[in-house]
This record gives C-alpha cells, sequence and structure tokens, in this order.
C-alpha cells in the first residue's frame, strides 16, 4: 500500500507539471514566442494557449506596449565646431514579436545605439543657434532614419524628443551676453521710435492748430466782411430809401418851399457852429445868397402863417 501511495504522488505530480507546461496564460498586451525543437514555431496572443510539453519552448516573451527608452547623454559637434551635450528619449514599439526575437540580438542596444548616431550626423550638419530653433526638423528625423532600420527588428519607433540641449559654460555666458545686448539695442530702438513719435505727434498737434486757428481767422474776417457789406448795404438801402420820400415829398406842393425852408436851417446851423470853433469872425464868401436863402425861408413862413 505505501508504495502504491508513492506512485500515485508521483503520477499527481507529474501531471501537475505535465498541466503547467500545457496551458499558459498569456496577459493583454503580451506576446510570447515558441519555439519547437529548438525552431521557430508560432506566436501566442493574450488569453489561454496550449503547447506541447517537453517540445514547445516558451522562447521569449515581448511587450507590446508603447516604451520609453532614455537615450544617453553624448557629446555631439555642430557645424561651426561647437561642443552640445544632447540628451534624449526615444519612445518605441514591438510589432513583430517573431522579428523583435531572432532579428536582432539586443534590439534595445541596436535602438540606442542607432539613435545616438544619428543624431549627432544630423547635429554635424547644423550650427549652434539652428540646434536650439530645429528640434523639432531634429526629432523627426532621427526617427525616420531609425525606423527605417528598425522595422527589420520588428519595432516601430513613434517618436524621439530632445530633453535638453547643453552648450558649453563659455558658450552659454557668450550668448547670455549676446541676449543681454539685443534686449538693450532692442530698449534703446524703442526709446527713440517713442521720442521719434512724439516729435511727429507734437508737430503734428501744432501744425492742425495753425491750421485751427488760421480756419478761425479766416472765418472771423470772413463774418466781419459780411456784416460790413450788410451794415454798407443796410445804409445804403436806408439812404435810397430816404432819398426817394425826399424825392416824392419835394413833388407835393410845397414840398419845395419846404425843402428850400430845410436846407436854410441847417445852413444857419452849421454856420453857427463853425463860428463857435474860432475866434475870429467868419462871413460867407457869397453873403448875398446867404440873404436870399433867408429870405426865401422868411417867406416860406409867412405863407405857412398866412394859411393856418
Amino acid at each position: 500500500m505505501e508504495g502504491f501511495g508513492i506512485v500515485a504522488l508521483i503520477l499527481l505530480f507529474v501531471v501537475i507539471v505535465f498541466a503547467m507546461k500545457t496551458v499558459n496564460v498569456v496577459p493583454q498586451q503580451h506576446a510570447w514566442v515558441v519555439e519547437r525543437l529548438g525552431k521557430y514555431h508560432s506566436t501566442l496572443g493574450p488569453g489561454l494557449n496550449i503547447v506541447v510539453p517537453f517540445i514547445d519552448r516558451i522562447a521569449y516573451k515581448h511587450v507590446l506596449k508603447e516604451i520609453p527608452l532614455d537615450v544617453p547623454p553624448q557629446v555631439c559637434i555642430t557645424k561651426d565646431n561647437t561642443q552640445l551635450q544632447v540628451d534624449g528619449i526615444l519612445y518605441f514599439q514591438v510589432t513583430d514579436p517573431m522579428r523583435a526575437s531572432y532579428g536582432s540580438s539586443n534590439y534595445i542596444a541596436a535602438i540606442t545605439q542607432l539613435a545616438q548616431t544619428t543624431l549627432r550626423s544630423i547635429v554635424g550638419r547644423m550650427e549652434l543657434d539652428k540646434t536650439f530653433e530645429e528640434r523639432d526638423h531634429i526629432n523627426t528625423t532621427v526617427v525616420n532614419a531609425i525606423d527605417e532600420s528598425a522595422a527589420n527588428w520588428g519595432v516601430k519607433v513613434l517618436r524621439y524628443e530632445i530633453k535638453d540641449l547643453t552648450p558649453p559654460k563659455e558658450i552659454l555666458h557668450a550668448m547670455q551676453a549676446q541676449i543681454t545686448a539685443e534686449r538693450e539695442k532692442r530698449a534703446l530702438i524703442a526709446a527713440s521710435e517713442g521720442r521719434k513719435q512724439e516729435q511727429i505727434n507734437l508737430a503734428s498737434g501744432e501744425r492742425e492748430a495753425a491750421i485751427a486757428k488760421s480756419e478761425g481767422d479766416k472765418q472771423a474776417a470772413i463774418n466781419r466782411a459780411e456784416g460790413e457789406a450788410a451794415a454798407i448795404l443796410a445804409i445804403a438801402q436806408a439812404s435810397a430809401e430816404a432819398l426817394r420820400v425826399t424825392a416824392s415829398a419835394i413833388q407835393q406842393p410845397g414840398g419845395s418851399d419846404a425843402m428850400n425852408l430845410k436846407v436854410a436851417e441847417q445852413y444857419v446851423e452849421a454856420f453857427g457852429k463853425l463860428a463857435k470853433t474860432n475866434n475870429s469872425l467868419i462871413v460867407p464868401g457869397n453873403f448875398g445868397d446867404m440873404s436870399s436863402l433867408l429870405a426865401s425861408a422868411m417867406q416860406v413862413l409867412k405863407q405857412n402863417g398866412k394859411a393856418q
């Protein structure tokens, strides 16, 4: 009985081992490469898989997720003979597990070395200033160069990103000094442009003010001229109306006599004012005309008295 129990335990152990070798559960986003008698047989996908124990074996296990690979920093020489330390990171993904198993003995090391050599070649064709401006171009060129070769290794290079570009300290100081000088230059230019614009604004303001003043003076002169013309026209119209009224009155009966009387009064009044302004006695040159004028005036007064 004891011998039978030992045999049963051995058989149970063998069954368990056989079951473990036969049944394999592959996780999601993983791929296992199976070799049968030392030769590639199949690739196991995610889930439950059956293999032949002691004949088939799991030779390689690959992760199909996107993998970040830190590329070690390296010193590159630019086109203008400047040392530049470049640090980057590479993202890749295994797309063909069979090629990844047999295409290269170590595809990770191969990708890393290829990224470094490609990066040195690209930076060597560029000047220092361009390397900071063309980071996207560098990233794209590295990806295209590596991806072409990595296809034989069952790997797809997705992207490459430069983490840091570090020039020597002397170059950094020179660049900082250049940036400072450029900023000071821009500040001086901006200040001069401001002063220039200020002078232009002042001159433009003075010009507009002078134009406005001249327009005001012109309009004022026009208004004064129009006012004086209107006044002269009004006086002329009033004088013309007065003459028309006077002429009409003269044509009426007794109008001529009234006119003579008015002229005589104004003559005598003017002569009296002239005599007051001078100590000398002023006598009219034609005294007879004055006497006849006074006589005519007295006759008109008498006739008016009789008529009343």
